[in-house]
């Protein structure tokens, strides 16, 4: 069912741009009777699109509750715009992502996609905590539960804190900020993202790219926060026991950690692993093992210079899909004749 200026899947309904909305809908392919799952509701950009491009069911699935607010709100909507309902919203982690679906009675699906990081609300919503472009409190939980940044920030060892600016942050100065965090924190706590951003910035010197320096160390204590790449790895494994005979897995990854653990994933589920010693003990047998997935992206995919142009958070965005292959048809091997 194509979607008219006034329905609810219009995807610039809410002001909110989908990063690389073709690239994704190419790659995932929903097609009607279909059932899709978007992983990482957020603005609700990628399930309307799903929904206009097929008249198919979507499952999205959030943690934060203003993103379920606003999912209950589009599901509604559709449902009074279609008289039917195609979009069902789940609470929780997509680390979660087979018991949320095993709750809603989904046990295989076509297809999933998600779209990793901070959504644009996040980003945008000074008092969530996650940005430094305006001052608002520490918080940066996507699901407003356990310890916030501040709690982080404020009560974690100076070591602790350097590893997790090192390890996800990717800050080479981790040393030199978690120590100058230690020593404010000693004068006050630190309980504001402008508070974190200027202690940052008096340690870590500005380069040539133009980035600022608290972006690292921001990174890094968000991905702490919310255990992402835990999350992230929990979703593609359990992504691929979920998909049906030719269903579609489609990521959207924002910087080289997330990507890291993509590619490796779909690597080893279609089977590009470096190859086994000939020598070695089952190498005939694993060498011919013919894999259950093919990569649809020989490498990762990035955004057009145009949507780059227009969209200035896509500029780090890679695309990496692959698909389920369909069982092949098994041989008919005739009855054996048997003589008297």
């Amino acid at each position: 069912m194509a979607a008219d200026a006034r329905s609810p899947l219009d995807t610039a309904a809410d002001g909110h741009v989908p990063v690389m909305m073709g690239e994704v809908l190419e790659s995932l392919a929903p097609r009607a009777g279909g059932l899709y799952v978007d992983g990482t509701f957020g603005g609700g950009g990628y399930t309307r699109a799903i929904l206009a491009a097929a008249h198919c069911g979507v499952r999205a699935i959030d943690r934060d509750p203003d993103a379920v607010a606003r999912g209950v709100a589009l599901a509604d909507a559709l449902a009074g715009h279609e008289g039917e309902r195609r979009l069902e919203i789940l609470q929780g982690p997509f680390g979660t992502l087979s018991d949320l679906l095993h709750d809603a009675g989904v046990s295989a699906v076509d297809g999933i996609v998600f779209d990793l990081g901070v959504s644009s609300f996040q980003l945008d919503e000074a008092e969530r905590g996650f940005s430094f472009r305006a001052d608002g409190p520490l918080d940066m939980r996507m699901g407003r539960d356990g310890p916030s940044a501040a709690d982080v920030v404020n009560h974690v060892s100076e070591a602790e804190l350097a590893d997790i600016f090192y390890h996800y942050g990717e800050e080479r100065k981790a040393r030199r900020v978690a120590s100058a965090i230690v020593a404010a924190r000693g004068e006050s706590p630190i309980t504001t993202t402008a508070q974190l951003a200027a202690i940052i910035r008096r340690v870590v010197p500005g380069d040539r790219s133009g980035i600022d320096p608290a972006t690292r160390s921001f990174q890094g204590l968000r991905i702490h926060v919310n255990d992402e790449l835990a999350q992230i790895e929990q979703a593609i494994a359990q992504s691929l026991d979920l998909l049906a005979p030719g269903g579609r897995l489609v990521v959207v990854s924002f910087h080289s950690l997330e990507d890291r653990i993509i590619k490796r994933a779909m690597q080893g589920a279609t089977g590009r692993v470096p190859g086994p010693s000939r020598h070695a003990p089952g190498a005939m047998t694993s060498a011919s093992a013919r894999p259950e997935f093919s990569l649809l992206t020989s490498r990762a995919v990035r955004p057009t210079q145009d949507e780059a142009r227009r969209n200035p958070r896509s500029r780090s965005a890679r695309l990496r899909a692959l698909e389920r292959h369909a069982p092949a048809a098994r041989p008919v091997v005739p009855a054996p004749e048997y003589r008297s």
